[in-house]
């Protein structure tokens, strides 16, 4: 028999403090080849890396994305935000989520994983979805990363709807978009370790 544990709802997420996000200071903006190689480098000293990835929304039925336009890669340390305008940045992201050896962990990333190989043409590697950790663990299907953080930390993860629905195409992308975007990533990473999965 499976046990089912409860998750926190909405009110009492709402009573909780607020979960520490990565400030500024710790978020990389890379859009070019140079920038890429650098964060490669850097990301490739640690095993695992919160992932996620932002598309600008689409609001007509019948568009399509041509996202993502923006993937997110984070260590415990600090976070990296790829724009994908320039050929050569967006390569060397493709080579850093095609690595095997390299868990990247994140919330509900189906969507992303098929829009990556569209984008990138590459199979994104060694991928953790943390929904499927936390349902074989016996919470409800999909976590996502509030319940996440409420669960594991007893703090609420703040997601600006704002930033969510921004357009994350945009050449020049606001502070409050890097820092929404890092800290999906960023709060992926804690959660992992938190898991005891490292």
């Amino acid at each position: 028999m499976h046990i089912q544990h409860p998750t926190p709802g909405k009110e009492q997420i709402a009573l909780l403090p607020e979960f520490a996000r990565l400030g500024l200071d710790r978020v990389v903006l890379v859009s070019t080849a140079a920038q890429a190689q650098e964060a490669q480098i850097e990301l490739c000293a640690s095993k695992v890396w919160g992932f996620d990835t932002e598309s600008k929304p689409t609001f007509v039925k019948e568009q399509v994305s041509d996202g993502p336009h923006i993937v997110q890669l984070s260590t415990l340390e600090r976070a990296w935000v790829f724009q994908l305008h320039d050929p050569d940045c967006a390569a060397v992201v493709a080579q850093l989520l095609a690595l095997p050896g390299f868990a990247k962990a994140g919330f509900g990333l189906g969507d992303d994983r098929k829009r990556i190989q569209s984008k990138l043409g590459v199979q994104a590697a060694d991928v953790l979805d943390l929904n499927h950790v936390f349902r074989e663990r016996g919470y409800r299907k999909d976590m996502g990363v509030k319940g996440a953080v409420a669960v594991l930390f007893d703090q609420r993860f703040i997601k600006s709807k704002k930033a969510a629905t921004s357009n994350w195409a945009a050449p020049r992308l606001s502070d409050g978009q890097l820092v929404y975007a890092a800290n999906d990533a960023y709060a992926a990473i804690r959660v992992y370790c938190a898991l005891g999965l490292s």
